[in-house]
């Protein structure tokens, strides 16, 4: 099945799973950039991220609590973690149920979402309730007939990283789709705005990184000098508001190649701390093993991808946020095993001659870090 881009198989798409929607090459388009937010969710599990995350969480911009903005993924520091096990336990499972397994729960008043429905249904990281602390998020980590194993998260409320993912489709018969720049500009804006790290820019080009230290003391150096000593530093409350902002993008014909970029990505690659290229290649070889070859380890991802988007009538099981129990498991096991493969479906744009590899050694930095 050797598409020869991305535009192509969403056309496929389009016409072997969206042929009865009204416009089927946006709702291909659709479904494309729900696979990558997938895939990037899956990715930071691998990385033994799963418990700091956050999913669509909406963020303050730095020193400006007046405006806020929806990101995709905000990694937390962990305040504690428990382990429950609720056994035995009857579908669905509820904030109330986890409750009455936890006493730290006992007068938080508590949301209504539930962390697995009748139907199978699991909500990936699911925030029980918002403290003035942070959320308290839970974490299905396996379920059998009897029992159901629980991570539970007390997490900071303020990040230290954000995820968020870019895809804009191409209308047809257009070269270049007219929104694809102002999205662009509205991830920039995002990145720009939400971190106590500020970029300012010299008048020979030169991008200068400044930040105000807890002592109110200011510091500026060469950007990406000073966002290493951020990094370096034994405690991340020596720069109140910092977060490390990581884009995911990936190409369809708007945003070229990682080697020869138009106007959006370079105002993406000069937004974001770190930008990701998720290649042709790789999405390619992920929508391949979901959705043409999957075996049976991939299986109930796939049955899970087409029950979603058969047209009929009924809740999505193939989304970061809702994803089918079978399902999840298979790409939780996907994901973990194939860590290497999938690392290397990623190219690096910014910081230039950087790896993923350095990319995570910073996330694991973080996560260590006393605030």
């Amino acid at each position: 099945m050797g598409y020869k881009s991305i535009d192509a198989l969403q056309n496929d798409l389009a016409n072997q799973v969206f042929h009865n929607r009204q416009d089927r090459k946006k709702a291909a388009g659709r479904a494309l950039g729900t696979l990558i937010e997938i895939v990037t969710y899956y990715l930071l599990c691998s990385w033994d991220l799963r418990d700091h995350i956050v999913i669509e969480r909406r963020l303050p911009e730095f020193a400006n609590l007046e405006i806020v903005h929806n990101v995709e993924f905000s990694l937390h520091p962990i305040r504690s973690l428990h382990n429950t096990v609720m056994e035995p336990y009857s579908r669905p499972i509820t904030p109330a149920k986890i409750r009455k397994q936890l006493s730290s729960l006992k007068d938080l008043r508590l949301k209504s979402n539930q962390i697995v429905t009748t139907n199978n249904i699991k909500r990936n990281s699911a925030v029980l309730v918002e403290t003035q602390a942070g959320p308290i998020v839970a974490h299905v980590d396996n379920l059998s007939q009897t029992s159901c194993n629980l991570t539970i998260a007390e997490l900071h409320r303020h990040p230290f990283a954000i995820f968020e993912c870019k895809r804009v489709g191409v209308e047809e018969g257009m070269k270049k789709g007219p929104q694809t720049i102002e999205k662009a500009k509205q991830g920039a804006y995002v990145a720009q705005s939400v971190s106590s790290l500020q970029k300012v820019r010299s008048r020979n080009g030169q991008v200068q990184g400044i930040i105000e230290e807890a002592d109110g003391n200011f510091r500026m150096a060469p950007y990406h000098s000073m966002l290493r000593e951020v990094i370096r530093a034994e405690s991340l409350s020596k720069f109140p508001g910092f977060m490390l902002t990581v884009g995911v993008v990936s190409n369809h014909g708007n945003w070229f190649t990682s080697d020869n970029y138009n106007k959006e990505l370079h105002v993406l690659a000069q937004s974001y701390d770190w930008l990701l290229f998720l290649t042709d290649q790789g999405l390619h070889q992920f929508i391949e093993k979901i959705l043409v070859d999957p075996g049976p380890e991939l299986e109930p991802a796939k049955k899970a991808f087409l029950d979603s988007y058969s047209g009929k009538s009924g809740k999505n099981r193939f989304t970061k946020v809702n994803m089918d129990v079978s399902a999840d498991e298979s790409l939780r096991n996907f994901f973990g095993r194939h860590s290497s493969e999938i690392d290397s479906w990623f190219n690096v744009i910014a910081p230039k001659s950087m790896s993923i590899t350095a990319l995570k050694r910073d996330l694991e930095t973080l996560t260590s870090k006393p605030r």
